[in-house]
This record gives C-alpha cells, structure tokens and sequence, in this order.
C-alpha cells in the first residue's frame, strides 16, 4: 500500500465543511475516519493527533475529487495570528534608510477573516487600489508555552503552512508607529492550502520561498537567509504571551513586494498569485474587486 501524503485540509463539499487528508486523486473525509471526534483542525491540533489522524486515513479511499472542493484557511480560529515584518536581509535594504537590520523582530498581529483559502479570489477594496502581495512560510503551535527557550522551540511547531500575506499598502502608513489597517482588509490575504505535519528540522531551515504574479518570479530566497529564524520567533514571541495550540506565527517575506517597484506594480482583477516553499506545496489565489 503506497503510504499517504501528509497534508491535511479544511475544506467545504457537497454543502458542508469538512476535514480532509489530500491525496494526488482526490480528499479523503476525515469524519468517517475519526468517527467524527474533530470539529476542525484546531481540535485535532489541541488534542495532539494530527500524526494519528494522518496514520487513521492510511487506506481509506477519496471521497471527493480534487476539483469538487473549495478550500478554507486551515485553521479559522486561532487564538493568535502574530506576523513577523522585515525579516530577510534584502528586504530590510529595500526601506533605504541607512540602518541595520534592528536587534528585534517588528510584529503586528491579523485577524482569521482577512484570509481566504486556496483558489478563492482575494478582494481589492474600493478605498484603495494599493493591493500587494507577500509570500511567507506559516508556523502552527502544538504544544504551547511560556518563555519558550530557543533550543525547544521546534518541539512546538505542530505544523507548517502557506501565507500570502496581503496588504493594504497606503494604509500601512496612515499611522507613525502601526500597520494594523493596512494588514486586516478583510479577504485581502490567503493561507493554506493545507498543513503539513512538521516532523524534521530540514522542513524549515534552509527552504526555497517564493512568488509568482501571473507566472513571474517575483519574491525568491531561503529560510536559512531569515534575520530571526523559527526558533529564535518562537522564543522571542513566547516570552511575552503565552502560545497555545493552534496559533499562527507567519514568519516574514522576501524583497520583490509589488510596492518595491519603480513605478509600484499593484495586483488588480484577473491576476494569480502563486505562494510557494520546498515542501509545502502552492498557495494560488486569484483578484477580484469587492462588489460595490
């Protein structure tokens, strides 16, 4: 028996949400396979099952085809979604303001409804035409923790996603100090398609992020270039809240943002944007504009 891939989905079929392991012929329904003891994938995370459920479905046959679903944000009700800004060494030269990388990470947190999932459209507001796009790697918490010391961190990380970041960019700086209005448009970001269980540290430390716009290379590099790397995050975000299962950390984006262009390169209706990492999987979202 060939073994499984391990990526496991949210996902809505035949009118109604579901779990799902993804295969290459089509998404396996967890419900039958656990006998329906998961109502989403933040309770298989809590409860510390996600090799176990992935080990259940080992044989069952596809339920759904692949093109039969509409994919969800895997997790749509973290606690936490804390991102990480400015964190590989181009992209801080691109701010052009003479200084060196800062000592610490800049943070700003999202909210779950600014996300869609893969293969939904993201949604370009009519109070701006500024939509951009930033390819990232995701962290999930499994086990959570206080102070979390660096040399433990990855035992904490239950699994990784995919993140286009989307932002608002005139309204990153209506404000000296925050981006918070610019980074919680709703639907104006995608994460997923899926979770892979992180189970090597290779998954994370020196992998290919990139992005394509329409086919083009837009943002490439590698986690092992990273300012902050996932240990030193999980560390430095745990000292001052308290992590718990289920929680997001998104990790930071190469330099090739659309608003790094001369002139600016802004996403506008028909464009796809491809998130992409070693190991993960593709992250493809279209652009629309919210209806009027």
């Amino acid at each position: 028996m060939t073994a499984i891939p391990a990526r496991i989905a949210a996902f809505q079929a035949a009118g109604e949400d579901r779990l799902g392991l993804v295969t290459d012929e089509g998404v396996i329904d967890l419900d039958p396979v656990t006998g329906g003891r998961f109502a989403d994938l933040k309770a298989i995370i809590e409860a510390g099952a996600l090799e176990a459920v992935i080990a259940e479905a080992q044989g069952w046959r596809p339920d759904f085809a692949l093109d039969e679903v509409r994919w969800r944000i895997p997790l749509s009700n973290p606690e936490k979604i804390i991102c990480v800004g400015v964190n590989f060494p181009d992209r801080n030269a691109e701010y052009k303001d003479g200084q060196e990388a800062p000592g610490k990470p800049s943070l700003f947190i999202r909210f779950p409804r600014s996300f869609v999932g893969h293969g939904e459209n993201l949604v370009r507001p009519p109070e701006s035409p500024q939509l951009d796009y930033e390819g990232e790697i995701a962290i999930v918490i499994g086990a959570g923790g206080r102070r979390i010391p660096r040399e433990a961190a990855y035992d904490h990380i239950a699994a990784l996603t995919l993140c286009n970041e989307g932002t608002i960019r005139d309204w990153v700086r209506h404000a000296k100090f925050n981006v918070t209005q610019g980074k919680n448009w709703d639907r104006s970001g995608a994460m997923g398609p899926w979770l892979v269980p992180f189970r090597d540290p290779a998954q994370l430390d020196d992998v290919r992020l990139e992005t394509r716009v329409n086919g083009e290379v837009r943002q490439e590099d590698r986690t092992g270039r990273m300012l902050y790397d996932f240990r030193y995050i999980v560390n430095y975000v745990s000292t001052f809240t308290t992590l718990v299962p289920g929680d997001i950390i998104v990790c930071g984006t190469p330099t090739g943002a659309g608003a790094r262009f001369d002139p600016p390169i802004w996403l506008t209706p028909g464009d796809v944007v491809e998130v992409e990492a070693e190991g993960i999987g593709i992250l493809r979202n279209g652009v629309e504009d919210e209806p009027c």
